[in-house]
């Protein structure tokens, strides 16, 4: 059985330093800040007269900070199943942009936000909590009606491969990766994890699933093993 909502939000409510710092927060994702650096240039491209930012899943603020870096005054949408980590964002993200800062707590699946409401919608490693086809569905019709014409989302997640036997051999040089950084017992950890908690889904169906439900142009910034950055734009 995977996660419930409730078993996920409990886990990032225990561990909001951790999630603030990238290199703690996020030591076995690969290439974490590589993508962050590129889904924020990405959406600054995009719409370099953006003024309304919703971050979903938003953690401890390290996507809206990084946004803000490039595109300053911004005004913030923060969006996250935990509270304390809401806390943390609404605190590291309102010293730094002159834009106003509002705060959501609960599911993106649930919340009610304005339709057509915003330039840039950022997603960092939370669409992977969607499980079955319908919910991926019903999700990517929900971020596709909260954008601006013009606007984009920016997704940077754990990602699948569609065949079996390149899915198997990534896997496995994941795990290998995550051997390299703390052994033997630290890969086994974080893959029973995954395995618990997330329902990836690949790129390409991701993709397709943007143009199914509107989105005019797709693109991929990034891949390294079972980590990508990519997006739409409405």
């Amino acid at each position: 059985m995977k996660s419930t909502v409730a078993e996920i939000r409990e886990r990032f409510d225990n561990d909001v330093e951790r999630f603030a710092n990238l290199e703690t927060g996020q030591q076995s994702t690969i290439d974490a800040t590589v993508s962050l650096e590129l889904i924020t240039e990405a959406a600054k491209n995009i719409v370099p007269t953006a003024t309304h930012l919703l971050d979903i899943g938003c953690g401890a603020g390290n996507y809206s900070l990084k946004m803000l870096s490039k595109l300053p005054g911004l005004h913030c949408t923060l969006a996250d199943l935990s509270q304390p980590m809401l806390n943390k964002a609404f605190e590291r993200v309102s010293v730094q942009t002159t834009g106003g800062v509002q705060t959501h707590h609960g599911d993106i699946r649930e919340l009610s936000l304005p339709q057509n409401g915003f330039d840039i919608i950022l997603a960092g490693a939370v669409l992977h909590h969607l499980r079955d086809d319908e919910d991926w569905q019903t999700t990517f019709s929900k971020l596709y009606s909260l954008l601006k014409p013009g606007g984009c989302l920016m997704i940077s997640d754990l990602v699948t491969q569609d065949d079996q036997r390149l899915d198997d051999y990534i896997w496995n040089e994941y795990g290998n990766y995550l051997e390299s950084l703390g052994g033997k017992e630290y890969r086994q950890k974080v893959l029973d994890y995954i395995a618990k908690e997330d329902s990836p889904r690949s790129v390409t169906y991701q993709l397709n699933l943007m143009k199914e439900v509107g989105f005019s142009t797709t693109e991929i910034l990034h891949k390294n093993l079972c980590f990508a950055a990519f997006g739409g734009i409405k």
